[in-house]
């Protein structure tokens, strides 16, 4: 049987999704929903765009993907869950600690799944987190200014870069995730993953670099047991480059990724997962 997809949002990755899940015979789509649905006509066949997101339970999905805005899920995650599986790709909205809370709790009868992204690592780690082994991560985010979507006072920091790498932020995610709610999904997912450490103990670090035209970096940093003071610590740290062009915010290889996330959103029951 073909798992029904619901697809909330329509920009690159969205699209990319919906074509995706086209091409596949394991899946099909139940709906499409668009802030601005002029955007999806002519791309989309009428009877799958939903008008109105408030009607989604009447297409009866069995996995809802977010890839709209970090909004949406604080409006709609509770609903979405008492009918479906439900896939954040705005996880930064879990930085609000009410909208976490509620979504944790309404993932009783369906899986709250999040999508790793660009964060590489992240099964190790969040086994880690569930034995309590975890004792520090940090993740350091480099791009273009131009990469960067991000609020104020952070955007005026990055727009007055001219020619030498500055770093916009350093310190924990939660305070970051409202700054830059599109840059920094990544260091939302590895909070979720990290749960006995949460938004406000996994440090993030974003650094704006000029003279990467052609990649983004993404380094995670890992310590478990030992004695941090006398190098005796355990530590693992990756290093992850993904092809990117000046300007875009998602990096190339970021779109399979979700892809393979929206694929793997199933089957494991209620809670919450890393996918």
């Amino acid at each position: 049987m073909k798992r029904r997809i619901g697809i909330v949002g329509f920009g690159h990755l969205g699209q990319y999704l919906y074509n995706a899940a086209f091409e596949r015979e394991d899946l099909e789509v139940a709906f499409v929903w668009n802030r601005s649905s002029e955007t999806l006509k002519g791309k989309v066949p009428d009877e799958y765009i939903l008008k109105d997101l408030a009607d989604f339970a009447e297409r009866k999905p069995d996995l809802i993907v977010e890839v709209a805005h970090p909004v949406i899920s604080g409006q709609y995650g509770e609903s979405f869950l008492m009918h479906a599986d439900y896939m954040v790709g705005s996880p930064t909205a879990l930085a609000d600690q009410s909208v976490e809370d509620k979504l944790r709790a309404a993932a009783k009868h369906h899986g709250l799944y999040i999508p790793s992204g660009a964060f590489w690592g992240g099964n190790d780690i969040q086994k880690m987190a569930d034995r309590g082994s975890l004792k520090g991560l940090r993740v350091t985010m480099r791009k273009h200014p131009s990469s960067f979507k991000l609020n104020s006072p952070l955007k005026e920091k990055n727009d007055e870069i001219q020619d030498k790498p500055v770093v916009l932020y350093d310190g924990p995610v939660r305070a970051l995730c409202p700054l830059a709610p599109n840059n920094v999904n990544t260091m939302a997912a590895a909070c979720m993953a990290a749960h006995n450490l949460g938004f406000d103990k996994v440090q993030g670090c974003i650094v704006s670099d000029p003279e990467l035209t052609d990649w983004h970096f993404v380094e995670v940093e890992v310590t478990g047991p030992g004695d941090v003071q006398a190098g005796k610590a355990f530590t693992v740290s990756t290093i992850r480059k993904n092809p990117a062009k000046v300007g875009a915010v998602t990096g190339s290889a970021t779109y399979a990724s979700f892809l393979s996330s929206m694929i793997g959103a199933m089957g494991r029951g209620s809670g919450v997962h890393l996918c």
